[in-house]
């Protein structure tokens, strides 16, 4: 009866505080298949493994490395302007931007709200996703050239340093 009304009264520190019963739940059903898991590899375990832990007396061999094996390098971040884009209207071409983080390095470069991004880096945008596809294939920390059509029509380039933004 004292383990049914304490966590009764967890359930509803924890409903009042925001998180929410399906959180609750979420983790007594992890729980259960940690717990199933870990008794099917027991079962498995079979003969030679320590009792009651599931895992086997002598270590298993691990397969040396051949002299042409190499660790994978780790791939660079990708770069990004901290800008939001979505395609211009048709006919207009290029990548308009619905929003542009500030700080980050699009707003560094002077884009803002509206601003329609035509080139980037001396090839043509036809798209949002295009001007994605770039923007990620730039080195961060790079400068790269940017011709913007601004919300008045006037053309700019600027100059835009990609940056890994957090």
């Amino acid at each position: 009866m004292t383990t049914l009304l304490l966590g009764l009264l967890c359930a509803a520190a924890l409903v009042l505080s925001g998180i929410g019963i399906g959180t609750v739940s979420a983790t007594v059903i992890g729980m259960s298949k940690l717990a199933g898991t870990q008794r099917a590899a027991a079962g498995r375990a079979g003969p030679g493994a320590a009792p009651g832990s599931g895992t086997p007396l002598a270590a298993p061999e691990r397969p040396t490395p051949g002299p042409r094996a190499s660790a994978p390098r780790p791939r660079p971040p990708a770069a990004a302007l901290g800008i939001e884009a979505v395609d211009a209207p048709r006919g207009a071409g290029g990548a308009l931007l619905v929003g542009v983080h500030v700080p980050g390095p699009g707003h560094a470069a002077g884009l803002v709200r509206g601003d329609t991004v035509v080139v980037f880096g001396g090839a043509r945008i036809g798209s949002a996703a295009e001007l994605a596809m770039r923007v990620g294939r730039a080195r961060a920390g790079s400068t790269v050239t940017l011709t913007v059509r601004h919300a008045s029509g006037a053309r700019q380039v600027l100059a835009a340093r990609p940056g890994v933004v957090t």
